[in-house]
């Protein structure tokens, strides 16, 4: 592929342990949770970088040294996180992520390269990292319309639903408006793929769809953006220009730092709920909002006793937020309409751009990854995520961008 006549440092064994030295030291005091995270997936990410490029001499090998040291650095620099400029995340951030998903991805064919087999096809891995880097900082805008018809739909499934109806540039779907208008927002993870600007835009064009609500589902956070109080204010600002209809809760990584999620989402005009519940007159009438905390311990007790404090129920619709799907199943039968999670990023890894619903979180878990659910007469809608945080980069599963149209069928409400 390349001239034979070209010859560059070759990536020996020594220089990837250099870099991998270099920066485990330079990352030591960030605490051993971080130190563990980055010794095992950098070293893998070296480990296999040497399979796939070790001892080459040619251009590829050098690129390949190159994305490594913006790797080193990207990690290196986490150990003060704070959020990142534009030409930062560009030549860093980003290609850091890519680079190390993709070289996950090409895990097989440096196997292949152990036993001097050709690892040619690695750069299949390398293309698909990058529809990933697109699927991370896009999302299609959609409406979903949720009929909730009182059917008894037994222990926990995915339920049918109408699919999605693509929007046009203005916001508008081709279908007529109905039911309860909803915006969802969560899993935005301000960070690496979601700048303020561009969680900015998001919400303006929500505040566009002029909605009856919109409920922030949590997970506003990640390690570089704690303490952004400033950063959040000015990401979910334009929901300001919905008084009265915009509520949140907490995500898990909304817990490590919850005065800048409280403070931010307050100067926006957010109503954050924190296992509490508010009744609010809309267009079509009066609903609860119930907003739960994040716990990982004694979910059944918390839910159970967050629910039972409103007392029974009086006909008024309940919606809940729920952050962590997989907490729905813990909810007292029957105790609400609609539950609203997001926290898997629709499965973050899966075939759903190919038109299957199979992802890594439903192969490996029986937690709700995305779309519609039921249990008893209870429903849930698992979102996307409008961005992501965990593997480097979404892989078949885009972020979610939508409008969802609530129908509550037989009760007289949103029809």
């Amino acid at each position: 592929m390349f001239s034979e006549s070209i010859s560059l440092p070759a990536i020996h064994p020594w220089v990837l342990l250099g870099l991998y030295v270099i920066t485990l030291a330079g990352v030591w005091r960030r605490g051993r949770f971080f130190r563990a995270f980055v010794a095992v997936l950098f070293g893998v990410i070296c480990l296999i970088c040497w399979g796939l490029f070790g001892s080459r001499d040619d251009l590829l090998g050098l690129v390949a040294l190159v994305f490594e040291c913006i790797t080193a650095v990207h990690f290196l620099r986490l150990a003060s996180p704070h959020l990142r400029t534009l030409p930062y995340r560009a030549l860093v951030s980003i290609p850091a992520h890519w680079f190390a998903a993709s070289t996950l991805l090409a895990f097989p064919f440096a196997l292949l390269g152990a036993f001097g087999l050709p690892t040619t096809g690695a750069v299949v891995a390398y293309l698909l990292g990058l529809v990933g880097v697109w699927q991370s900082l896009s999302a299609p805008r959609e409406t979903v319309d949720l009929v909730l018809d009182d059917v008894d739909a037994g222990p926990l499934r995915p339920y049918p639903r109408v699919a999605p109806v693509a929007l046009d540039r203005a916001g508008r779907s081709s279908e007529p408006a109905g039911g309860l208008r909803i915006v969802q927002i969560t899993d935005p993870h301000l960070g690496p793929f979601m700048s303020p600007e561009r969680l900015n835009a998001i919400c303006a064009r929500a505040v566009d769809l002029d909605p009856d609500l919109v409920f922030i589902t949590g997970d506003l956070l990640t390690m570089e953006s704690h303490g952004a109080v400033d950063a959040v204010a000015d990401a979910f600002a334009p929901l300001g220009a919905l008084p009265g209809r915009v509520f949140a809760c907490h995500g898990n990584h909304d817990h490590e730092d919850r005065e800048t999620v409280r403070e931010g989402l307050t100067r926006a005009g957010a109503t954050l709920l924190i296992d509490e519940a508010v009744r609010v007159d809309t267009r079509l009438g009066p609903v609860d909002v119930i907003g739960s905390d994040f716990h990982w311990n004694d979910r059944s007790a918390r839910l159970d006793h967050l629910l039972q404090s409103l007392g029974p129920r009086d006909g008024t619709p309940r919606l809940l937020l729920l952050h962590h799907p997989g907490a729905f199943d813990d909810l007292p039968l029957d105790s609400v309409d609609l539950a609203f999670s997001g926290h898997t990023h629709g499965g973050h890894l899966g075939l759903l751009s190919l038109g299957s619903d199979w992802t890594v979180v439903r192969a490996a878990t029986d937690i709700p990854d995305h779309g519609l659910w039921a249990r008893g007469r209870s429903r849930l809608y698992v979102h996307r995520g409008n961005g992501h945080y965990g593997f480097p980069l979404r892989l078949g599963v885009p972020a979610e961008e939508s409008l969802l149209r609530v129908s509550f069928s037989g009760t007289g409400f949103g029809n």
